[in-house]
């Protein structure tokens, strides 16, 4: 499809006979050849999965991404002014990161370094100093429990009050859902007390609320009512020590708790914590978790 094209091959034949020749390579990213001979774009992110792409192809040692940040830090450093900037973080912590908000490099290009196994170092292009090499895990010596902490305010929540508690339900709403290619992230239901009806919360994208109401309201699920919320934001807290370490959700829930923010809803992978929060609370959620974690800069 035009605009989400996927990449099939490259032929670095050409180039690399040229290159042993000691000429460079000027490629222009983001756009191939589709298989009607017509050029087709890649679409978000193009241009760093170009790049990463032309390394795997090539066996380079490595990718360097010049972009308009230094490297990859701990938090936003706009937001929270001790954020650090990490020299290592791995293929899985930098996905995490790039999936829940973090602008640095577009999931697309960390997906194929992670399955090309290319190592990828974001540096500036406006200063010349050390940047952040996003690896494998075994490259790096000590991992740290928390890598970074990151927030996305793209996120509206949905609230179908009273659904009826009967096997499909979930299936005749997310179904709809996906045949509009809705996007759905955090789900929550709760518990059925009388085994008749339940609560069901769901996020999606901030740009896609209008068009989820209308599917969900189209399909006549008979719920009481559709609260909708778009005052939201998702921050996650990711790590791979995660995996072996204890307590790190109860940290987070303490820390917030502490600050008088309530958590919506909340959702976890190997790697990641995720809570939805009300939006006026990011920053104050952010410097609280960063001091939590041990992250602020000495």
């Amino acid at each position: 499809m035009h605009g989400k094209a996927r990449i099939l091959s490259i032929d670095t034949e050409d180039m690399v006979r040229r290159m042993e020749k000691g000429q460079v390579a000027v490629v222009a990213g983001f756009q191939g050849v589709g298989p009607d001979n017509r050029i087709s774009t890649l679409g978000r992110g193009g241009s760093d999965t170009s790049a990463v792409a032309l390394a795997a192809a090539l066996q380079a040692d490595r990718c360097d991404i010049y972009t308009d940040v230094d490297g990859v830090y701990t938090t936003d450093p706009r937001i929270v002014k001790t954020a650090k900037k990490l020299d290592k973080i791995t293929y899985e912590e930098m996905l995490e990161l790039a999936s829940v908000g973090a602008k640095v490099l577009q999931t697309r290009s960390v997906e194929m370094a992670m399955k090309h196994r290319v190592r990828v170092q974001v540096l500036s292009s406006f200063e010349d100093k050390p940047g952040t090499l996003v690896c494998d895990e075994d490259e790096i010596v000590e991992k740290e429990l928390v890598s970074g902490i990151a927030y996305s305010r793209d996120e509206a929540k949905i609230t179908l009050v009273k659904v009826p508690d009967r096997p499909g339900v979930a299936a005749s709403i997310f179904g709809p859902l996906a045949d509009a290619a809705i996007n759905v992230d955090m789900i929550v239901q709760n518990v059925s007390e009388d085994g008749k009806s339940t609560d069901m919360t769901f996020t999606v994208g901030k740009a896609d609320l209008e068009r989820a109401k209308k599917v969900v309201e189209e399909a006549a699920l008979g719920y009481e009512r559709l609260v909708a919320d778009a005052n939201v934001v998702k921050v996650s807290v990711i790590g791979v020590g995660m995996r072996s370490h204890a307590g790190i959700a109860q940290k987070m829930f303490h820390t917030l708790a502490a600050e008088g923010i309530n958590i919506q809803v909340i959702s976890t992978s190997e790697i990641k914590i995720s809570v939805l929060i009300e939006e006026k609370y990011t920053e104050l959620a952010l410097r609280a978790l960063h001091t939590a974690y041990g992250l602020d800069a000495a």
